[in-house]
């Protein structure tokens, strides 16, 4: 089942998170397996990241390997999902 997940990063800045995306980038394998849609959104205060994750587990995999990277970052605590729901349904154009 599809998995929407919705993390606010306050005080997270763009260079920050591409720093982040680098390092992810860099690990053997695909550390973003999984994921079907990504979007970050720069606010005021910090980030907004919105994933669209094939399953619960994909994203699970994910948020384990990333939060090494990001601790070792030096970020004070790795983002963690704020809001997670199964989604009725989803469509990416170009799907048969």
């Amino acid at each position: 089942m599809a998995i929407y997940m919705h993390a606010e990063l306050p005080g997270v800045t763009t260079e920050q998170y591409e720093e982040l995306n680098a390092a992810l980038a860099a690990l053997p394998g695909n550390a973003f397996e999984g994921v079907l849609a990504h979007v970050c959104v720069a606010g005021d205060t910090g980030l907004d990241v919105y994933d669209l994750w094939e399953s619960r587990e994909a994203m699970d995999a994910f948020m384990a390997r990333m939060a090494p990277v990001a601790r070792g970052l030096g970020w004070n605590a790795p983002p963690a999902p704020g809001t997670v729901a199964e989604v009725h349904r989803y469509w990416i154009p170009g799907d048969g």
